[in-house]
């Protein structure tokens, strides 16, 4: 897991997969990944469309590329919220930028964790073999 998070940090941004109430795929670009208490977590706010999609189909995946080492990473897992308010709280002191949009106590901020052994992460390039780490 260390390695999955360590590479998402490197890449900054990342690209959040899930599915509309539709059934249509929707990507968007994300930028929160945190380990809190072991655990792997990204953030967003209850009122985006993104949090609704979450709720109603946990199954989501994440794809990035470092363009300096030619590898991509794609991890499927399940999401839950954790609603505690130490989950937001980290995540939010792991990044201060965005505390003049989100506070822990906002009733917005959500702190969604990787579903323990619902996750697999695919690294993979052109020039090797892919690496499969499952968490």
């Amino acid at each position: 897991m260390n390695e999955v998070y360590e590479f998402l940090k490197k890449c900054g941004t990342y690209y959040l997969a899930t599915v509309d109430s539709d059934g249509q795929p929707r990507n968007r670009p994300f930028g929160t990944i945190n380990i809190f208490e072991g655990k792997l977590y990204i953030q967003t706010g209850k009122s985006k469309d993104v949090s609704k999609q979450i709720h109603k189909n946990p199954k989501v995946e994440i794809c990035c590329f470092d363009g300096a080492s030619g590898v991509w990473l794609r991890v499927a897992g399940e999401l839950y919220d954790d609603d505690r308010r130490e989950a937001r709280a980290d995540m939010l002191d792991h990044y201060p930028e965005l505390k003049n949009m989100y506070s822990p106590d906002d009733g917005n901020t959500e702190a969604f964790c990787f579903k323990e052994g619902t996750v697999t992460a695919t690294f993979s390039s052109f020039t090797g073999a892919p690496k499969v780490v499952k968490f």
